[in-house]
This record gives C-alpha cells, structure tokens and sequence, in this order.
C-alpha cells in the first residue's frame, strides 16, 4: 500500500503524483478543455457543464476560473488538484471515520446507513450533494466500498481492491 503513495518531494508539481494519478488528471483535463486548446476557459466550464446536463451562469463559470491567476493549461490544473487533495483530511482519519459506520467490519457500508450519516450528522449533504457522490462512489452492490472511497478522496483514482 505504501508504494501507491505519491511522493511529496521535488519542487515540480509532477513530482506529487505518480504517473497513474498524472494520467487520470489528464484525462480529466481533456475532458473540461472542450475546445482542445490547451487551457481551460470559462466557457469550457460552461459547456462541460452543459455536457453534464447541468447549466451554469457565466457568473459560477467566472468565479471557478478565479482559481488560476492567469490562464489554467494543465501545470496549473494539476496544481489545483494537488491542493485540493493536500486539505483533505489524513488517510487514518477517514479510516476512523468511516469504520464507525461499517460495524460488522466488511469494508462497504450500506447505502441506507451512509445516506442516513451524512443527512443527519455533521455537516449535513443536501439530496443533490448525495446524488453526486453516489456517483462516483465505489459500490460494491447497494453498498459503499468505503475503502477505495478512501482512495478516491485522497488520490483522486479509483484502486483496484487490495488482495
């Protein structure tokens, strides 16, 4: 497990991430950048987002392309990325964390008790914010793999399960 770490060494924001991780910011790079040009504009988020079935005011596009001082070409996409992943909390955290939920210790956490956590504890999700993460989330069945969740959240891939 500890090889699938990124490295945090080095003062290239390539050297945060190992080539796996680089290709899937890439990927996703490719797929906001809709015109191909090499940077992502406002109106590649708008139209992104349109490609989601989601419109978005030119005012929300405006304020997601604040993120970079100048124009967002894939160095400072991948910076972005980097700190975004930085302020998430530690893997052992989340680990603790979810484990409170997965009490027979399978690994998954039904979908009934996951939803029912994040509408009534904390800082609670909206039925939007639910739905956006049920898509992206690792099932295993009508259950969360809270694992490669983890992976998700911390790595920005999605692992393959560990033997």
């Amino acid at each position: 497990m500890a090889g699938k770490k990124p490295q945090r060494s080095g003062s290239s924001v390539f050297a945060n991430f190992d080539q796996q991780q680089i290709q899937e910011f890439k990927e996703a790079f490719t797929i906001i950048d809709q015109d191909r040009d090499g940077f992502i504009s406002e109106k590649d988020l708008k139209d992104m987002w349109a490609s989601l079935g989601i419109v978005q005011d030119d005012k929300y596009c405006k304020e997601m392309a604040k993120v970079s001082p100048g124009q967002i070409n894939f160095t400072a996409f991948l910076t972005f990325m980097g700190e975004k992943l930085a302020d998430t909390d530690p893997e052992d955290v989340l680990s603790n964390a979810f484990a409170c939920f997965d009490i027979d210790n399978t690994g998954v956490i039904p979908v009934a008790i996951f939803t029912n956590a994040l509408t009534q504890l904390g800082d609670r999700f909206s039925k939007e914010e639910i739905k956006q993460m049920y898509d992206v989330a690792p099932m295993k069945g009508d259950s969360v793999d809270w694992k490669r969740f983890i992976k998700l959240i911390k790595y920005g891939g999605d692992f393959e399960e560990e033997a």
